[in-house]
């Protein structure tokens, strides 16, 4: 553990009189211009001279790469209509303006307005907000609302100019657009993720200040996803080094320092406050005014853990602002919707993959004698047993070896997980590396026992689900959920159940199409399937 030898305060920001003393070993010292040194009440001396430049500069490029390739997908979506649709330029052959005289209509508008036009309405939508590029659904969920934008002020627009547009090819470019926007955002994200993990470029430089507890709770919640890009550089605690004596900590931890001349020292671009590290009224918002103009991001963690955006609102009364926590969503038109979707989507996959089932049925029986099928009764819904649907990849007599083989168990909790389990004959092994084992659970979201997303349905026998893992059974077991596209069998059990409960308290639509979605990537590249 590193530590400063200065003089322990509390004071989120009380000056030093030597900014130099305690540099960690093997951090740069970094100083700030004096033109950028922040004011000490957050107000410069001239608003000619306030600084804008963010230290942070990712985004810029990340946003550059963004833009053209939304204006590749508008142009490649305007190309597909003209080339497949033949009445595409029906509405532009009768028209003629004066100022667009000799020029190709459709094209005018197809190939400039249109893409344009897109881009506009996307930045005026917040979907090249740094805020929610990289990480989250909102930056998705922005793209489809300025589609539906676009499709309805095409429709006014040609209501308005009494152009009779083809409705197929109006119909073309926005569903092609949207869909080659979304793709174009996924895979800039992917090399986004990428280079945050292997490089550290794209990320962010952050300084965690608060009491040690909060800031190690905050350091393993940021870094439990690389792809975040959140990389803590410092710890500032507020408790004083007695509580930090002894402890081993992943970064350096300081105390009695000026936090600002820890910003500069360690080239941060984020400082989060965590818990109650502000608990004298008005330090933080003096901390926030003199953070402004320096480029750093001021950011506060409080106390709500696992508990997603949509369900915290801030709701302001006389200057407070309050955090508005609300309940979990579990009912109301997006579960039906749900519900709903479930059962289509089992119904079609059993009737498309029927043939896959058979040859899969096959070679089961091939490799070993006995039930092609294997069940089980599994905890589902308020606590509700079922039989769940398998294919069966062990010996008829795994039930018998498995109590020799408890000892070997790699698993911290209520399941039995080995890698190189010798229950599982060698087809068995490859229908769970690919997780086609796992087909036949269709049946049983077809008769509402399951879902497509959601926990993972735990053996009936294996304890009574108390405490905090009783929650899983608010809703109905899925056959993928947020546990299977995070690890798998590599993770442990404390972490399964966290995230199990993280999409019971966060669920919604959005959600489980994103898991789905992972669901895909996690299948090919067989992560965690033994």
């Amino acid at each position: 553990m590193r530590e400063d030898v200065g003089e322990v305060t509390t004071s989120l920001h009380r000056p030093t009189t030597d900014s130099s003393r305690s540099k960690p070993v093997g951090y740069d010292s970094f100083e700030w211009p004096a033109q950028q040194q922040p004011p000490s009440n957050g107000v410069p001396r001239s608003a000619w001279t306030r600084q804008h430049r963010r230290i942070s500069r990712w985004h810029r490029p990340y946003t550059a790469v963004l833009i053209v390739l939304d204006l590749l997908s508008t142009l490649a979506a305007s190309m597909i209509a003209d080339a497949f649709i033949e009445k595409s330029k029906s509405g532009f052959l009768d028209k003629s303006w004066w100022f667009l005289q000799g020029t190709d209509l459709f094209g005018f508008f197809a190939y400039l307005v249109l893409p344009l036009g897109w881009v506009f309405l996307l930045w005026t939508s917040g979907s090249y907000d740094r805020r929610y590029l990289g990480l989250g659904s909102e930056e998705f969920k922005r793209v489809v609302r300025t589609s539906v934008t676009v499709v309805a002020a095409v429709s006014l627009l040609s209501f308005a100019t009494k152009t009779d547009l083809s409705r197929a090819t109006v119909g073309l470019v926005s569903l092609s657009s949207l869909l080659l926007i979304l793709f174009g955002r996924v895979f800039a994200r992917q090399v986004l993720h990428i280079s945050r993990r292997r490089t550290g470029h794209g990320a962010h430089r952050m300084i965690l200040v608060g009491t040690l507890p909060e800031a190690l709770e905050v350091y393993t919640a940021v870094t439990r996803s690389p792809a975040a890009g959140l990389i803590p550089v410092a710890i500032h605690i507020t408790d004083g080094y007695a509580a930090a004596r002894g402890i081993e900590t992943p970064v350096p931890v300081f105390a009695g320092r000026d936090v600002l001349a820890l910003v500069r020292e360690f080239s941060a671009d984020t400082l989060a406050v965590c818990g109650s590290a502000s608990a004298e009224p008005g330090e933080l918002r003096r901390l926030a005014w003199q953070l402004e103009g320096t480029g750093v991001d001021l950011v506060v963690a409080p106390q709500l853990t696992d508990i997603a955006g949509p369900r915290v609102h801030i709701r302001p009364i006389e200057g407070l602002p309050l955090l508005h926590v609300e309940e979990p969503t579990l009912s109301g038109p997006g579960w039906l919707i749900k519900n709903l979707l479930d059962r289509v989507v089992a119904g079609l996959g059993l009737l498309l993959i029927s043939p896959i089932l058979g040859l899969i049925a096959l070679g089961i029986r091939l490799s070993d004698p006995g039930p092609v099928f294997f069940r089980q009764t599994r905890v589902g819904h308020d606590g509700r047993t079922f039989k769940v649907w398998k294919f069966r990849t062990m010996y008829i007599d795994a039930e018998e070896r498995k109590a020799t083989l408890e000892e070997l168990n790699e698993s911290d909790g209520m399941m039995f997980k080995m890698k190189e389990d010798p229950r599982i004959f060698p087809f068995g092994s490859k229908l769970r590396a690919t997780s086609l084992d796992e087909l036949p659970q269709l049946v049983n979201v077809l008769k509402g026992e399951m879902s497509l997303v959601g926990p993972r349905p735990l053996p009936a026998d294996d304890g009574d689900y108390l405490g905090d893992v009783r929650r899983r059974l608010l809703v109905r077991p899925g056959i993928t959920g947020l546990w299977q596209v995070s690890g798998r069998s590599d993770l442990s059990w404390d972490e399964a159940v966290r995230l199990d409960l993280y999409y019971v308290d966060n669920w919604s639509l959005t959600y489980d199409l994103s898991i789905l979605w992972r669901t895909i990537w996690v299948v090919l590249r067989r992560k965690g399937a033994y």
